[in-house]
């Protein structure tokens, strides 16, 4: 009887660990380790699971495990999970990010390529595309990479990953209660368009800048020439 009941404690504790597990929604760091930056990525979570029924799982890590690479990776853990789950996952010395959802169906409540667009506005797209003579492609309005591909000081490589990756979890679970019909009290909106207008500022700043310097290069020479004559 004693083996029975020291069995039967053993179960319900592996059982309730593993449901507590599932409902953590910043369900793995190995980056951040910030108090503030887990409740509010639980907060969010939590309220779009109670909202919707999906779960959105964020995933800090150092780096891939065992030379997996990142969808390997997901497709793994995805199989602790039975209820419908999209996981953003994202590995520090790897330098990569990516979507996964199980089951498929759960794409059609966000758009994957937008999130992960290296690019934030549909301007910054076109100018690249024009730089580039290459309009096949003018996917815009990343919410992730254009913070992440940012310089950061010593010291602050933490707040850039913390901020990136909560700016893009907030797009998706933003996404996902709009296709839902169903309006989130945690979440950021238009706050979270700041950190990307500050990108848009940087970038075409640093157009402005190329292209003064290119028309300084290209009038200075030919004024000092027409001086000479």
């Amino acid at each position: 009887m004693k083996f029975l009941n020291r069995g039967l404690l053993a179960l319900t504790l592996i059982f309730f660990t593993s449901l507590l597990q599932s409902k953590e929604y910043l369900y793995k760091d190995e980056v951040i380790f910030n108090p503030a930056f887990n409740q509010e990525i639980n907060k969010l979570g939590s309220e779009l699971y109670e909202k919707t029924g999906i779960s959105l799982k964020l995933v800090m890590l150092r780096e891939l495990p065992n030379g997996k690479n990142i969808v390997e990776y997901e497709k793994e853990l995805m199989q602790n999970f039975n209820e419908p789950t999209i996981l953003l996952t994202f590995s520090e010395l790897d330098m990569r990010v990516d979507i996964l959802a199980n089951p498929a169906s759960l794409y059609e409540y966000f758009d994957k390529k937008q999130v992960l667009s290296p690019i934030s506005s549909r301007a910054q797209a076109f100018v690249i595309a024009l730089i580039n003579m290459d309009f096949s492609d003018m996917s815009s309005g990343g919410t992730i990479l254009p913070l992440l591909a940012q310089k950061a000081k010593d010291g602050e490589q933490k707040g850039k990953y913390s901020g990136s990756m909560f700016n893009g979890y907030a797009d998706i679970a933003e996404q996902v209660a709009k296709s839902k019909n169903v309006v989130l009290e945690n979440a950021v909106g238009s706050a979270n368009q700041t950190s990307i207008l500050v990108v848009k500022v940087l970038f075409y700043g640093v157009i402005l800048y190329a292209l003064l310097i290119y028309i300084k290069r290209k009038i200075y020479p030919k004024r000092q020439r027409d001086e000479k004559k």
